[in-house]
């Protein structure tokens, strides 16, 4: 079983900036790809950024020059900076990774999702 414990979200004014991180552990062969999605309240949970193995980055359109996503493979872990934020991007965010455990099943796990607020 792949666990995926995020940690960083909290309480912002509109224009600041918060951290996120996502640390997977488990019997993890090898991470694909680790993203983050958000839910707000009464919406559908959507993609905010994601990254694969290689580096390679894709965001929604609303999130791009404003959040970046890395990654550190050693620790199997995600981040990701949101700058300028916004009172839209009030949610609750979920770390999302997916790969191949010790056993070579593949796995698709999700973290148990950290609020962010922005509000003045």
């Amino acid at each position: 079983q792949v666990q995926l414990v995020e940690s960083g979200g909290g309480l912002v004014q509109p224009g600041g900036s918060l951290r996120l991180s996502c640390a997977a552990s488990g019997p993890i062969f090898s991470i694909s790809t680790m993203g983050w999605y958000r839910q707000a309240p009464g919406k559908q949970r959507e993609l905010v950024a994601n990254i694969t193995g290689g580096d390679v980055t894709n965001y929604a359109d609303s999130m791009k020059g404003r959040f970046t996503i890395s990654r550190d493979n050693a620790k199997n872990t995600v981040y990701l900076q949101m700058n300028s934020l916004k009172t839209e991007d009030t949610a609750v965010y979920y770390c999302h990774a997916k790969g191949i455990i010790q056993t070579w099943r593949r796995f698709a796990s999700w973290g148990q999702g950290t609020q962010v607020t922005v509000s003045v």
